[in-house]
């Protein structure tokens, strides 16, 4: 997968969110936990971008920490969501898998890049 397709898959991950978001009641624990799911999946998609425009090895891990970061809260956010039962766990099944999916794509890139950083 490149870079290219990675992106998309996070800005396409940061889209279903806001489908998720919407669909809650409104209610004062969902409106806070829809806030930060929101804020995380969007940055996580933000900082893989802006990672992708890294001058340098150094700049390019640091925003991908920030990713790493983000798109592992975001995966909280969701799996709060069905441990409250604030959302049937079917319906965010595979948003969840495929924030999985992400960090495990991030964390994987994170030690190739570490790798190559020691090496130099």
């Amino acid at each position: 997968m490149n870079s290219e397709e990675l992106k998309n898959r996070f800005k396409l991950f940061a889209y279903r969110t806001v489908k998720v978001c919407e669909s809650l009641k409104p209610t004062i624990t969902n409106q806070i936990i829809a806030k930060q799911l929101l804020r995380s999946a969007f940055s996580s998609a933000a900082n893989y971008r802006a990672a992708t425009r890294a001058q340098s090895k150094r700049q390019f891990l640091a925003k991908l920490n920030i990713s790493l970061e983000e798109i592992d809260e975001s995966t909280f956010w969701l799996e709060a969501l069905t441990d409250l039962k604030l959302i049937q766990p079917e319906k965010l099944t595979l948003l969840i898998d495929e924030s999985i999916e992400l960090t495990k794509i991030l964390s994987a890139s994170k030690n190739t890049i570490r790798k190559s950083m020691n090496q130099s």
